[in-house]
């Protein structure tokens, strides 16, 4: 304190307050002492109500006093705030100097890809490093380009294996398929080019274990001059090994229609999983993969390019599917559910 107090009544409040300032050794502790002494019915408020009972001539005297008192209680108040703040930064610094980054905190949980997308990553990988470029395409479409560019015209058959979902708006649907990436890519780019895209599509299915409305599927499509359907098996193979990483895998060729490919190809693969016939290719050692073929020469005019001068071929299979054969799944809900104790699984 700095003023010598000349009322006894102040120095044993001083004094008290003095006393319980040295305790205090947390900012909690202070605040209620800052409270008791300093606050609006502390008991230095309490003074300066005693104060107008006195004579003019006590409060000439004490009121000075009491100003002073608050003012050193104040001051002393700070002091030791000050320094209980440099001591719990001096702790703060202490404990940072022993903290163990790689120390091990039980009960932490661990987020996880889902299945999708691990898929989905293998396949781009594979697909790079074959030098196809990925793309990404509207999964909202105009009926042009689902179908009509793709060699699909109204009251066509095909449309009746494609129950879709129309949107309220004129001409816009959900994409049934990701074929429709491939007139994006013709229109924007000129041959030679590769690209491939993987996404979601919808059609309007009744949902069973192995039928949803929504489901995903994978577009390869390679355009260049002289291209033949040698190439495209050679692809094909060399994406499957890629897939399932293992060299051994053989494709088989079928005749197959699709209308936006000339001629049109089923291609089965040797079933990865075993070799004398299992469930997943129901014991005939070969799985039915994707369906292919030469891009047919409506589709390349509709995309600006002229058949007469360039060629290319397709390829397109059920991206949900190859997920489902390659973890294992039997029910293709879990895909896009929320279960827990099927998600913590990847």
């Amino acid at each position: 304190m700095t003023y010598p107090y000349t009322n006894e009544k102040l120095r044993i409040i001083a004094e008290q307050f003095l006393t319980r300032l040295k305790t205090c050794s947390d900012n909690k502790s202070l605040e209620a002492l800052d409270i008791e002494f300093l606050g609006r019915h502390g008991i230095i408020a309490k003074l300066m109500e005693e104060l107008k009972t006195l004579s003019l001539e006590e409060k000439r005297t004490l009121g000075p006093e009491i100003n002073l008192l608050k003012k050193d209680l104040q001051a002393s108040l700070l002091e030791k705030k000050s320094a209980l703040t440099q001591q719990e930064a001096a702790a703060h610094a202490e404990r940072q100097k022993l903290f163990d980054v790689t120390a091990y905190q039980p009960g932490e949980l661990f987020g996880s890809l889902h299945p999708a997308t691990h898929v989905v990553q293998e396949i781009e990988d594979v697909l790079m490093s074959m030098g196809f470029e990925i793309l990404d395409g509207p999964e909202i479409e105009t009926e042009e380009i689902n179908f009509e560019a793709l060699n699909i015209p109204k009251n066509h058959p095909a449309r009746d294996m494609q129950d879709t979902f129309w949107l309220t708006l004129p001409q816009l649907l959900l994409r049934t398929h990701t074929s429709s990436v491939e007139i994006h890519a013709m229109r924007s780019r000129q041959p030679p080019f590769a690209i491939a895209s993987a996404g979601r599509t919808y059609r309007h299915e009744a949902t069973d274990a192995c039928h949803d409305f929504v489901f995903m599927q994978c577009e390869g499509l390679l355009i260049d001059k002289k291209v033949s359907l040698s190439h495209l098996f050679a692809t094909t193979k060399l994406f499957l090994q890629g897939i399932f990483k293992k060299e051994q895998i053989e494709i088989r060729i079928r005749p197959s229609y699709f209308p936006f490919v000339e001629p049109g190809i089923e291609i089965d693969m040797s079933c990865p999983f075993c070799a004398k016939g299992c469930s997943v290719c129901k014991k005939s050692n070969w799985i039915e993969i994707c369906g292919a073929g030469m891009v047919h020469p409506h589709v390349l005019r509709a995309g600006g390019i002229n058949p007469e001068e360039y060629s290319g071929f397709a390829f397109g299979f059920g991206l949900t599917r190859l997920i489902m054969m390659k973890y294992g799944i039997n029910d293709i809900r879990y895909l896009h559910s929320n279960k827990l104790e099927f998600l913590k699984q990847f």
